[in-house]
């Protein structure tokens, strides 16, 4: 698998298929493999004529385990993104985030708009600016001895999926912690590229998609019906529908 350094820190990714690039950023505790792999969105996208490429954020993955939450600040985290487009000579991409990954896209899409064609917001709504979803639960639930002494529910599914995955727990921890910047609804709404809020109906973390399409103007609103955080990653509507959105794009 393909890396470069952004800095000191050594970031794994993929690069696969020809025709107008797409990047991919995956979401808290996932992977690249895991998100967009194995759920075919990177064949799919490739069928329709795309260079996809797919990151592991740093902390995650096959990229470099940090274990210092102010390393893991939203916009250093955004800044492996366009580092990476950078290494690989690519000016501007559309890019889709799930999650966490919404969270990096939209701060790039505010901060350096020049490089994105288009900006899909997947598994984040409201909670872009209202908070919600993983806390210092989740955290204590990572650094726990075993699964066994994990009390709390929501950090016992993180911290089942992070054993599952053989994450580095520790290095999750401190991404969890550092990530926590909110976007204002000033920052929101100063968004101009083309947006694609894609939640799933029965999504509890993500927050409100319609709500978030009110404030940033023009972008497009798509419900995944009777999908929670977790399924609404492969769903056919969920793919059907960035498809349609990136042939219409300008």
């Amino acid at each position: 698998m393909p890396s470069f350094h952004n800095g000191d820190v050594q970031i794994a990714y993929l690069d696969e298929g020809e025709g107008d690039p797409i990047l991919l950023v995956h979401g808290f505790a996932s992977s690249k493999n895991v998100n967009w792999v194995y759920p075919t969105w990177v064949s799919e996208l490739k069928k329709h004529g795309r260079r996809v490429i797919a990151l592991d954020n740093r902390g995650h993955g096959d990229s470099a385990k940090l274990y210092d939450s102010e390393q893991y600040h939203i916009g250093t985290m955004a800044g492996d993104v366009t580092a990476l487009m950078d290494h690989l000579d690519i000016a501007r991409a559309d890019v889709m985030g799930y999650s966490l990954g919404g969270r990096m896209t939209a701060w790039l899409a505010h901060h350096v708009p020049q490089r994105l064609r288009s900006a899909i917001l997947g598994g984040i709504g409201m909670g872009l600016i209202e908070g919600g979803g993983p806390g210092e639960n989740v955290a204590l639930a990572l650094e726990a001895g075993a699964l066994e002494d994990v009390t709390d529910p929501v950090g016992r599914t993180f911290r089942a999926f992070a054993d599952q995955t053989r994450s580095d727990r520790r290095a999750l921890a401190a991404c969890l912690r550092g990530s926590r910047r909110l976007m204002t609804a000033d920052e929101a709404a100063d968004i101009k590229v083309p947006v694609l809020i894609a939640v799933g109906t029965t999504d509890e973390i993500a927050g409100s998609a319609a709500a978030l399409g009110k404030i940033i103007a023009g972008s497009k609103v798509l419900d995944i019906p009777n999908r929670d955080h977790m399924r609404a990653v492969g769903d056919k509507v969920y793919k059907t529908g960035v498809l349609e959105f990136l042939a219409q794009r300008k």
